[in-house]
């Protein structure tokens, strides 16, 4: 007995051994040899949680799977990858649960034993598990313009995610955010290529480190590929209309960033670029994706978009057709979500030859090679090693630091900030006393929208402004909900026995398409509200907390001082009340342009045309605007050559001094502008930033390098170009020129 142990050991061991000795690759293709059609079908068929499920998860009912349909879908379907919550987070413990008993039907009770790999929007932090660290969105993480934030978010982010047994994550969103009235907005890192870029690449960097198959990383999926955020009437899913430079000029490039960064997977554009759809777009899908930016990750479709060519555009026929369509254009794995119709379609065609097998064995060794790079077929068990992290105190402090730094001081006449803590302070306004607007959507539920799902130990504005300055000194009233007035006459009488009135006002947790608006203004019960308020005579302190925004034009001269927060996450209250009491110095600064007018929108980045004559550019708000309780002074522009070759690097150096006399963190921004170009140049383009530290009178010098990366443009014949000519450097209201020869 003893001997038939140790042999059977051996033997386990030799397996083992072989096994790691492969390469991945080889590991795929032995693999695929070994499928049938319907299992590498399966392989690219990808259900939603409801599919399999017997009771909907809400704040009042448990979620409970449906193990026959659940086997049903693993065992006679195949599939691959399962998705999403249905319909509120679950417990880390649960999560266990239903990652347990999905991967032990695949592996235990299916022929080759593969994985599943399961999929989530953790976009914020572990979204949809309770009591994750829930960090502020991108645009208000954009805001910070501190790359080590984003990686540490990214890091955290993948820990609390893969904690829960989740090691695939639909995120970065890398769409670039210059509709402002899309409501996805707020998922983008801003306007800006350059920034979208490095906050991207930042996550990406944290969230899968040099290996993703550890049981603290994950993979990451870059979305939405491409255009999507581009809307023309800025509804979520609607069309966008560029010619080809457009798009290789700001919307691929963070796609492009992104690969390079390492992305493993990319979800598919929900909308149309020039009527064509982008789960439809072979060029952008294959040619650019693949043959141009050398992809070789898989490509997931978004929500039932593949079956919405059928029902929805209108370019296929059947969803028979719409599959074929599809897959041809080059999607690998089909979000169906809710049945097996993708499935059985995909069988038909292969077996009438419409769809050729090659074409299914590129698509499921893209995905097999995922998974084996996640070490799922090792381990796809959701690991315990990290469990003791999940939403420690290190993970709330970091998360606190990213929402303080995200925080944008806009205005402050007379320095009436910081605040005194001795003040009587009226506090209200819809988002004063809820922790739900401070998140915003993809939060414990879709829309994020449910206040009493929300932990209670967090704080709100009021209760952490309550916090600081002692309940005593602290009255409150909502006066007024997003849309309408509440108890305003009360609200107004407190006002009045106030010495300051603390009004915060701005959006509901919304996402994707229930966030569609017509008008970017601020809705006008509140902006009526805030008159009110206003005529009071006493001074109006605005807080605005939106994920897009909302113009607030009217109110602008009449208040005294006014706080930018978009969405600063679980922590947001208190990292609010930090900056308004002075225990923080604000350091957040615009990666939006902040219109004054509903039909003003021009980027930072505007054309000469949009300068000439009567245009111009003339924002609330510019885009890097934020002040602090310090000043800085910039000083001592320089070059290390005034004229460079194309396979030059020039340096570029600035002294920075802290003037005041209360350390503050800047974010040291770097502008190029091309004087003269075959296509018409930009005013100034983003090209490189540093977060740097400044105490009280220190000088720090900073240095950025710029090369032909930095100077290059898509030209006429829409491929990237390096042209001679006049650039000039700005920083911090500095100039200096160089040549390019």
């Amino acid at each position: 007995m003893k001997k038939l142990f140790i042999l059977l050991f051996t033997l386990f061991l030799q397996i083992s051994i072989n096994a790691q000795s492969k390469s991945i690759e080889e590991r795929v293709m032995e693999l695929i040899s070994k499928m049938t059609l319907e299992e590498k079908v399966g392989q690219m068929t990808q259900i939603t949680l409801q599919a399999v499920s017997r009771t909907q998860g809400t704040r009042n009912q448990k979620h409970e799977l449906d193990e026959k349909k659940l086997e049903e879908a693993i065992v006679k379907y195949n599939v691959g990858s399962i998705l999403n919550v249905y319909d509120v987070a679950h417990s880390i413990e649960y999560w266990h649960e239903v990652i347990t008993k999905i991967q032990d039907i695949a592996t235990k009770k299916t022929r080759l034993g593969i994985p599943v790999i399961y999929g989530i929007d953790a976009i914020h932090g572990a979204t949809y598990t309770k009591g994750s660290t829930l960090f502020p969105q991108a645009l208000a993480v954009a805001s910070t313009f501190n790359k080590n934030i984003a990686e540490r978010i990214g890091e955290i982010t993948a820990i609390e995610t893969r904690a829960s047994g989740i090691p695939w994550n639909f995120y970065p969103v890398m769409d670039l955010g210059r509709q402002p009235l899309w409501p996805r907005l707020w998922e983008t890192f801003g306007e800006d290529v350059y920034l979208a870029q490095q906050m991207g690449m930042a996550y990406i960097k944290g969230a899968q480190g040099n290996d993703v198959s550890q049981p603290d990383k994950l993979a990451t999926c870059l979305k939405h590929y491409v255009g999507y955020s581009f809307p023309f009437n800025g509804f979520d899913r609607t069309p966008a209309y560029m010619s080809e430079r457009t798009l290789r000029e700001y919307f691929l490039p963070p796609f492009e960033a992104g690969i390079k960064a390492g992305a493993k997977t990319i979800m598919v554009n929900s909308s149309e670029i020039d009527g064509i759809p982008g789960h439809a777009n072979y060029r952008l899908l294959k040619e650019i994706l693949r043959d141009e930016l050398k992809f070789d990750g898989f490509v997931v479709s978004d929500w039932e978009d593949i079956n919405r060519l059928y029902t929805r555009d209108r370019i296929a026929s059947s969803l028979k057709e719409a599959v074929k369509i599809a897959v041809m254009a080059g999607v690998d794995m089909s979000m169906v979500p809710y049945d097996f119709s993708f499935y059985h379609n995909l069988i038909e065609l292969v077996k009438e030859g419409s769809i050729p097998m090659w074409r299914i064995d590129e698509a499921v060794s893209r995905i097999l090679k995922v998974k084996f790079e996640l070490g799922l077929f090792e381990n796809p068990y959701p690991p315990k090693d990290y469990l003791n992290k999940f939403a420690s105190q290190e993970h709330t402090r970091l998360n606190l630091d990213a929402a303080s730094e995200s925080i944008i001081l806009v205005k402050n006449e007379n320095n009436i900030l910081p605040l005194n803590k001795n003040m009587k302070i009226f506090v209200t306004g819809p988002t004063a006393n809820k922790l739900s607007p401070l998140n915003g959507g993809w939060t414990i539920t879709w829309q994020g929208n449910d206040e009493e799902l929300y932990p209670q130990e967090k704080n709100t504005i009021l209760e952490a402004v309550k916090s600081k300055a002692g309940t005593n000194n602290v009255l409150f009233e909502e006066g007024c909900s997003f849309d309408k007035e509440l108890n305003t006459n009360k609200a107004l009488q407190k006002a009045k026995q106030s010495d300051l009135i603390l009004l915060c006002l701005g959006e509901p947790a919304y996402c994707e398409t229930p966030g569609n608006i017509n008008d970017l203004t601020l809705p006008e019960a509140q902006l009526n509200y805030a008159m009110k308020l206003i005529n009071t005579g006493k001074p109006v302190i605005l807080v605005i907390v939106e994920g897009r925004p909302r113009l607030i034009t009217k109110i602008y001269d009449k208040v005294k001082g006014i706080l930018i927060a978009f969405l600063p996450g679980m922590e947001g209250g208190n990292a609010i009340a930090d900056v308004l009491f002075g225990n923080v110095n604000p350091s957040g600064k615009l990666p939006i342009t902040y219109p004054k007018y509903p039909n003003a929108i021009v980027h930072y980045d505007y054309k000469p045309i949009e300068s000439y004559d009567v245009n111009r550019y003339d924002p609330l708000f510019p885009f890097g605007f934020g002040l602090s309780y310090t000043k800085f002074s910039y000083s001592n522009l320089r070059l290390n050559k005034t004229e460079i070759t194309e396979d030059d690097e020039l340096l570029v150096s600035i002294d920075v001094k802290n003037e005041g006399n209360r350390i503050g963190k800047e974010a040291i921004l770097m502008y190029i502008t091309d004087l003269y170009g075959q296509v018409s140049r930009p005013n100034k383009q983003l090209k490189g930033f540093e977060k740097i530290e400044l105490k009280p009178g220190e000088v720090k010098t900073v240095t950025f390098k710029v090369n032909k990366e930095h100077l290059s443009f898509i030209g006429l014949n829409n491929k990237r170009v390096v042209e001679p000519g006049e650039f000039i450097i700005t920083i911090g209201g500095l100039q200096q020129k160089f040549s390019l020869k």
